[in-house]
């Protein structure tokens, strides 16, 4: 038998998975998601997606990507909610993951080991640059990761960084094109110095 957190599991039990899609802002991360969560609900999988509560840009309850695909969703405070309402679920989705408290990965370990597939979507940098929120932790824990890329609105080319424009310095400020734009390395760079 192997020890899991909350409880003994059998060797030959089924475990599940963690799929992390991560990337700068306007890279598809959300679009992503969607797309993998449809053709699970297509394979008839029973299916749950969180979000946390402060994302409320397009929708109080549903995760909306920026080419306005959108999928029902559960707005959520903590991860640990996300274990109470995942129950007899074999799909878990989980949006703007940058934003969740620092046990998401210990949450989502949990659910991998009760035999469901996660799928988490989130920034992997903030908008200086720099690691954010649990995702690093969820890239290494994970079986499987897609760096997703949008393009650099100053030269044209892949771009893995969301420059903020807005003259705000707060970590955590939701916007959109009024407040973020991607950039690649050298433009992202070029601008911070």
């Amino acid at each position: 038998m192997l020890f899991s957190e909350d409880r003994f599991v059998q060797r030959d039990a089924s475990y599940g998975s963690i799929e992390v899609i991560c990337g700068s802002m306007f890279s598809g991360k959300t679009e992503e998601l969607i797309r993998r969560m449809r053709r699970a609900q297509f394979a008839k999988l029973d299916v749950e997606i969180f979000k946390p509560t402060m994302d409320t840009r397009y929708h109080q309850t549903d995760i909306i990507s920026h080419d306005s695909n959108h999928i029902p969703s559960t707005p959520v405070d903590h991860s640990s909610a996300i274990l109470l309402l995942s129950s007899s679920t074999r799909v878990v989705g989980i949006d703007e993951a940058q934003f969740f408290d620092d046990e998401l990965p210990n949450t989502c370990n949990t659910l991998a080991n009760r035999g469901i597939r996660v799928i988490i979507a989130g920034l992997d940098m903030d908008f200086k640059g720099r690691p954010f929120g649990p995702i690093p932790a969820l890239m290494a824990i994970a079986e499987h990761v897609t760096k997703v890329h949008a393009v650099c609105m100053r030269c044209g080319a892949p771009a893995n960084y969301s420059y903020r424009i807005a003259k705000d310095k707060q970590k955590l400020l939701l916007g959109e094109k009024e407040s973020y734009e991607p950039r690649c390395r050298a433009c992202f760079y070029r601008n911070n110095e």
